[in-house]
């Protein structure tokens, strides 16, 4: 049944962050203690998820040395250096940190709440700050302590062929990651960016290096889009089923489809105060001024007879068929949320998605792929992060159990790292 996620909240199937510290799992040194990056680490005791889909290892270690995974595999055959600083973690599930393939930061201290739910890596689609951008290229030198970002710059809107190529041009030169465009009349009540220029801001982006990700609503324009050369497809068709012709594009073209689930319940779902307002892993670092905009009596009403979420809701369950019968056809997908926006809460969405995806009909084990691997590859990231594999950034998640058995289990969380580091769990 759609929506059940948020219709109780579960509190028995984790433990809150802010509790972390107070949890098993004991370091062989103090917390105020930590080692450095340039430390040599062993993370023991743990059964690994390395985020490649291969099973997990039960009793395995992971080496980690200058922020890196130095090796990964079974104890037995994992030699533990003489003056490794030792991280025992019996019984814990050790997995790399989470990748959200479309969110938007704005600040360092929401890449912080990212981190604090496990969200170690946020590709941002669109309207980044200054701040943002700096974080990011500081990231190339030194392990944050917050998650690691990659960037698109403004969402493009050009108003002509001639305009698309000048604005390309622009966030070129700003050094995106990705150049992001909306292709989208928002249910009828804007004008829609027409083909001629959709078509020139992917063939100049394209002359310049740079791949394209879009907003999309409708079959027919994610379609067309595809045969422009469209490279990610950054939310779901909601309008109607997916075709076969579709399926066929992405696939022969290798492109990967973020369903952002949690964007449409954000929609509709603050027409009440969400039962999930009261969930403690949600409060130990959600935005309080953003809880008391969204429950405005006035605001809630207005949400109640706003037909646009109503159509939203209604659709939801739609883009969760279709993102069954895209997995299933064999097209990559990439975990994404489109966090960031008011009522959006960064970290948490992160969690409910994943949850909605194995609602949608996928498998944790398909899921966590979207999340960690998967989304490296599509997000072409892959030779850095989104798996704990020697040479890799050591970014990884400690869990109280398995959500391979329970996806539910990935609110149990233990620890963050990244880059080797603990990362501290900041509290709104």
């Amino acid at each position: 049944m759609p929506f059940r996620l948020f219709q109780h909240v579960a509190t028995r199937v984790h433990t809150p962050l802010v509790a972390a510290a107070m949890v098993a799992g004991v370091l062989t040194r103090p917390a105020s203690a930590q080692p450095e990056p340039t430390s040599l680490q062993a993370f023991t005791g743990v059964t690994l998820y390395d985020g490649t889909g291969r099973a997990p290892v039960v009793n395995a270690t992971v080496l980690v040395q200058q922020g890196r995974v130095l090796s990964a595999g079974p104890s037995a055959s994992v030699a533990i250096p003489a003056g490794a600083a030792v991280v025992t973690l019996p019984g814990k599930f050790l997995m790399p940190g989470l990748i959200n393939a479309h969110g938007h930061a704005s600040s360092v201290r929401n890449l912080a709440t990212y981190a604090a739910y496990g969200v170690t890596t946020v590709y941002s689609l669109g309207d980044e700050t200054a701040e943002v951008f700096d974080a990011r290229a500081q990231q190339a030198t030194r392990a944050p302590q917050y998650a690691r970002v990659f960037v698109s710059g403004p969402v493009l809107m050009p108003t002509s062929p001639a305009d698309a190529r000048t604005r390309v041009a622009a966030v070129v030169a700003q050094g995106v990651d990705i150049v992001k465009i909306r292709v989208d009349d928002n249910l009828g009540t804007a004008s829609k960016m027409t083909p001629d220029i959709y078509r020139a801001v992917i063939d100049e982006a394209h002359r310049r290096g740079k791949r394209v990700a879009v907003h999309v609503y409708y079959l027919d324009d994610a379609a067309d889009l595809l045969t422009a050369g469209a490279d990610f497809i950054a939310h779901s068709v909601r309008d109607r089923a997916v075709d076969t012709p579709f399926v066929q594009r992405l696939k022969q073209r290798n492109v990967c489809y973020s369903p952002t689930l949690m964007r449409e319940v954000s929609t509709f779902v603050y027409d009440t105060v969400p039962a999930f307002f009261a969930d403690s892993l949600f409060l130990a670092h959600a935005d309080r001024q953003w809880m008391a905009t969204m429950t405005e009596p006035a605001r809630m009403a207005a949400t109640r007879t706003s037909a646009s979420a109503q159509r939203y809701k209604a659709q939801l369950p739609l883009a969760m068929r279709n993102l069954r019968t895209l997995f299933e056809a064999g097209v990559p997908i990439a975990m994404g949320t489109d966090t960031g926006p008011l009522g959006r809460f960064q970290g948490y969405f992160e969690l409910r998605e994943l949850e909605m995806m194995v609602e949608a009909g996928l498998s944790p084990q398909a899921v966590l792929y979207s999340a960690t691997g998967g989304a490296a590859k599509c997000m072409q990231v892959h030779g850095e992060l989104g798996t704990i594999e020697p040479g890799k950034h050591a970014d990884f998640l400690v869990l109280e159990a398995s959500p391979l058995d329970d996806i539910r289990n990935i609110r149990r969380q233990h620890s963050v790292w990244i880059g080797g580091q603990r990362i501290a769990m900041p509290s709104r």
